[in-house]
């Protein structure tokens, strides 16, 4: 969910409960909730016109240029503020299943790439160790981890099904998002179009496993973009 703008108290969609905190519908924009279970509790109802509304409704946040949605390549929907989607746990929500399911992936892939690079080390169940000719299973460990540790990071229509749905996508061999393939972050790059989505694949999976590789965090650059998607500071000081 997105934050909510202005400062009059608005009322829970779900519970009616009127209060200042209430976060908005990360795609649409136009319900507010108490919470994450709220929401979910609401989504049944939301769904149906949510993508409609999210066609109708201009985003606040991509008013300036310097925040504007960019449509990125191989993806369907582009989301404004994505550094501040992943602050709130909200970068994977309002996105369509197809990329939902090849972002997580991604997410997965990055990470190993990195920690072969930067540690040294790979996992035995990762394709990358050259004991398996799949990494679906290190993949499944990476979402029970993610279900374990960050469940709120997932968007509200997420169920076994989806689930499931995610992992065969990752079982295509011939997909982008194949488990079989471990693409470094040149490859991401080109793929997306997008020069900062390797950081923000790194971003959200350190949500995931508590820390980037090495031990390291992302907090302060984390916090260093949200300034930038607020234009608060200009890009060109932080490349």
């Amino acid at each position: 969910m997105a934050d909510t703008n202005g400062t009059n108290p608005g009322t829970c969609s779900t519970c009616k409960k009127a209060s200042p905190d209430l976060k908005r519908c990360a795609k649409c924009h136009t319900e507010q909730y108490c919470n994450r279970d709220c929401q979910k509790a609401h989504w049944k109802t939301h769904k149906k016109v949510c993508a409609m509304r999210a066609g109708q409704t201009p985003n606040p946040s991509t008013s300036t240029p310097g925040n504007a949605a960019l449509a990125p390549k191989n993806l369907d929907t582009a989301i404004a503020q994505p550094f501040h989607c992943l602050d709130d746990q909200t970068w994977l929500h309002g996105r369509s299943e197809r990329d939902t399911y090849k972002l997580l992936i991604d997410s997965y892939r990055i990470r190993m790439n990195d920690q072969y690079n930067m540690e040294g080390d790979i996992d035995n169940d990762c394709v990358m160790s050259g004991n398996v000719s799949s990494s679906i299973r290190g993949f499944e460990r990476y979402l029970r981890l993610l279900h374990r540790r960050a469940p709120n990071l997932l968007p509200p229509w997420w169920n076994s099904q989806k689930e499931q749905e995610c992992k065969s996508a990752g079982m295509r061999s011939s997909a982008w998002e194949s488990l079989s393939a471990c693409p470094e972050k040149s490859d991401f790059i080109e793929h997306y179009g997008d020069s900062m989505m390797p950081m923000q694949l790194r971003m959200f999976n350190e949500s995931v496993y508590g820390n980037a590789p090495g031990g390291s965090s992302g907090e302060g650059m984390r916090k260093m973009m949200m300034m930038q998607e607020a234009g608060a500071i200009q890009t060109s000081l932080l490349t």
